[in-house]
């Protein structure tokens, strides 16, 4: 059994893709998916990508994956990762494969002398919360997490409300 952790390649997006709706049912998030295979292949594969994905692949066969990009804290004044995506297919978990994905990103971090990597979970991910604390991830309780989208990103582009 070997666990392979490597970079998503060009010609790859639609397997991207199909790993982010495997994630999104599972979080019965499936109906806000509207990334194509276009939109991936773009983010992920142009001159200057600002997205990243990691495939991990055990024993030949495709795992899980991590996206992410590069963040910046004006208080600390470093870059950091932000970890958009985290998923192992179910049958495949319990192998470290989880943690091998953030253990991955640790060392980018590490390697490019970036402070911290940060991500957010789903408040009724029980399992993935006590996963992230036995890693010594803590959560951060004093930040919650804003959203503007759809028409309310309209009208406040327009100066409306």
């Amino acid at each position: 059994m070997t666990l392979l952790i490597r970079r998503a390649r060009k010609g790859e997006a639609g397997l991207v893709l199909s790993l982010v709706r495997e994630l999104a049912e599972y979080e019965k998030l499936s109906h806000e998916v509207r990334a194509t295979e276009s939109d991936l292949d773009a983010a992920l594969f142009c001159g200057a990508p600002r997205l990243f994905c990691e495939i991990a692949e055990f024993s030949g066969q495709v795992a899980g994956f991590a996206v992410w990009f590069v963040n910046f804290s004006t208080f600390s004044g470093q870059h950091g990762i932000y970890l958009e995506d985290l998923f192992v297919r179910p049958t495949l978990r319990g192998k470290g494969i989880g943690k091998a994905l953030l253990a991955h990103l640790a060392r980018e971090c590490v390697a490019n002398g970036w402070p911290r990597l940060q991500w957010s979970v789903l408040d009724w991910n029980t399992p993935s919360i006590e996963f992230y604390k036995s890693l010594g991830a803590v959560p951060v309780q004093e930040w919650t997490v804003f959203r503007v989208g759809g028409p309310a990103l309209a009208a406040l582009a327009q100066g409306a409300r």
